[in-house]
């Protein structure tokens, strides 16, 4: 009379699966069938693996109305767990004094560009004191490596990956006393501090709407002239189409963009008729150099344009980025 009983547990042809959490076929005596249980809670095992499977009516442990083969275990299960905390931001600016310094690490067919970088110098410092896995370095814009950063420095965010190290203004003053303290003194940092991710938010808002001041020593082809300095120094807002230069074509994209110099001031230099100091700030994003020597005709207009001469620019240097983080 038991076959009755079973066959209303029995519900399709789908396989076994019952709230006790097993699957798989199902055997009565003299025939397979492979039927839904709703559920049933009287397991017994024996040594072969198989599992016998009771109802819940059943007061009888020794029944055998359902057998299903079990998975034998032969390894013990293992957990692992990986800790790891979201990235800290090292914020501040930077300054960089030599010509032969590029700002990331810069290597052509194997051989290293210059004799360090800022990315190394600073991330360097800074990562072993908060004990994390990696370093990421990232600046508001990029000089030559023959530029200098002087004035009040540049923006820049170094992120720690996996910090084990929390930030604390005892570490950031020690950081920036590491830093500075170097003998090469190529670098120094100023204003570190400790930002969320809300500092990449500043870094991009300044990105757009950031002014550039520099100061560029020009040779020009024809002694400088009172009318030379005047002509310079009275253009304000001057619109300048410049096409990607030429220097840097094998890696930009092939456009003209409209750059915009708000002003210019112009110094003599003693002892020297054909030389003049070249102060003026730019619209962020301005090819300097090419406005200076016109790139081939490529920058309209240049100084070179301007003064009807040929014109060289022989040092550069970066005096002040004015943006309002850090």
């Amino acid at each position: 009379m038991a076959a009755p009983a079973l066959n209303r547990r029995v519900r399709g042809q789908d396989g076994l699966s019952d709230k006790a959490g097993f699957s798989g076929e199902l055997k009565t005596a003299g025939e397979s069938v492979a039927p839904h249980v709703e559920s049933f809670d009287s397991h017994i095992g024996d040594g072969d693996g198989l599992t016998k499977v009771c109802p819940k009516e059943s007061q009888d442990l020794s029944c055998s109305y359902l057998m299903a083969q079990l998975d034998k275990v032969s390894k013990p299960c293992c957990l692992t767990i990986h800790c790891c905390r979201s990235p800290i931001y090292i914020g501040g600016r930077y300054l960089k004094y030599s010509r032969n310094v590029s700002q990331t690490r810069w290597v052509i067919d194997d051989e290293r560009m210059g004799e360090a970088s800022i990315e190394e110098i600073v991330g360097g410092a800074i990562l072993p004191i908060f004990q994390g896995d990696n370093y990421k370095f990232h600046a508001a814009g990029r000089e030559d490596i023959d530029v200098r950063m002087l004035g009040t420095g540049r923006p820049f965010l170094v992120e720690i990956q996996n910090a084990r190290q929390v930030p604390s203004e005892v570490l950031i003053k020690e950081i920036e006393r590491k830093i500075n303290s170097l003998e090469s003194q190529y670098v120094r940092v100023k204003n570190l501090r400790a930002v969320g991710s809300q500092g990449w938010d500043l870094m991009r808002e300044g990105e757009a709407e950031k002014q550039k001041q520099y100061a560029a020593l020009v040779w020009i082809s024809h002694p400088v002239s009172d009318e030379d300095l005047q002509t310079i120094s009275s253009l304000k807002e001057l619109k300048v189409a410049q096409k990607t230069p030429i220097r840097v074509l094998h890696r930009r994209s092939p456009l003209e963009r409209e750059k915009i110099i708000h002003w210019m001031k112009v110094e003599r230099i003693s002892g020297s008729s054909q030389y003049l100091l070249l102060h003026l700030c730019t619209q962020a994003g301005t090819y300097i150099k090419e406005f200076v020597h016109g790139d081939f005709g490529r920058t309209q207009p240049s100084v070179g344009s301007i003064l009807g001469c040929r014109t060289e620019i022989l040092q550069l240097d970066v005096t002040d980025v004015k943006m309002d983080c850090f």
